[in-house]
């Protein structure tokens, strides 16, 4: 088990697989979207490296099945509901309480313009946003709160939620897995040893479209629009 050193063990996948394992994982995958704070979390990394880790954090939890396609299979399923439970959480959060966080000043945890920025992808994808979501940092946090601030039908959103989420830990989990033993069949590389520079590659390929939107997107809304959309959501609230 290795000591919390830095706010760097944060964003780090092996700290949280070494100092928690199975349960930590699901927790955190839960809190990336069922915690509004939560934003900040390694979601996409953690995934593939516990693919990676895969067999080792289901023999740890549940004892070894034999099989490693079942292990993996075990881990992405168990991810999976824990990401459609947060994500469920964070729907009703937003058809609850969501138009007050409009209002709300911004903090070191807290930003409006990342509801501004999951409201504007909501409301340019449709339903399909909660699906596609689920593969963006930072919006895939705010988008279900943004469904339940619009009042998503329920019954579609569980659907995309429940399709988003499964195909966001499987592609994920194994990849990591089966690329591990790929690379070390074929070329001798064990990806254990190179978590660093692929934890660097997913942040950088799943963040690329956020930033090139930051870039080459639409000027930020002034006060105003911001005002008028506010307003608009909360009529829809009504």
């Amino acid at each position: 088990m290795e000591d919390f050193n830095s706010w760097k063990d944060l964003l780090n996948p092996e700290f949280y697989i070494d100092n928690g394992g199975f349960w930590l994982i699901l927790f955190i995958i839960f809190a990336e979207t069922g915690l509004f704070v939560g934003f900040f979390l390694p979601g996409d990394s953690l995934l593939f490296v516990s693919g990676i880790y895969a067999v080792k954090i289901i023999a740890e939890t549940f004892g070894s099945t034999g099989s490693d396609f079942l292990d993996t299979t075990i881990l992405s399923t168990a991810v999976a509901v824990a990401a459609i439970i947060g994500n469920e959480v964070g729907y009703y959060f937003g058809l609850k309480a969501g138009p007050a966080l409009y209002k709300k000043k911004d903090t070191m945890l807290f930003k409006k313009k990342y509801l501004y920025q999951a409201h504007e992808f909501f409301e340019r994808n449709g339903a399909l946003a909660v699906i596609m979501a689920r593969f963006l940092p930072v919006v895939r946090t705010f988008t279900p709160i943004v469904a339940g601030i619009v009042k998503m039908n329920k019954k579609e959103f569980l659907r995309d939620n429940i399709i988003g989420a499964f195909l966001w830990s499987f592609i994920l989990i194994f990849a990591g897995h089966y690329l591990d033993k790929l690379f070390q069949d074929q070329f001798g590389i064990d990806l254990k040893t190179k978590l660093e520079y692929i934890i660097i590659v997913i942040v950088l390929v799943t963040t690329l479209p956020v930033i090139l939107k930051f870039i080459f997107g639409t000027p930020k809304e002034n006060p105003v629009q911001e005002d008028d959309a506010l307003d608009e959501l909360i009529d829809k609230e009504k």
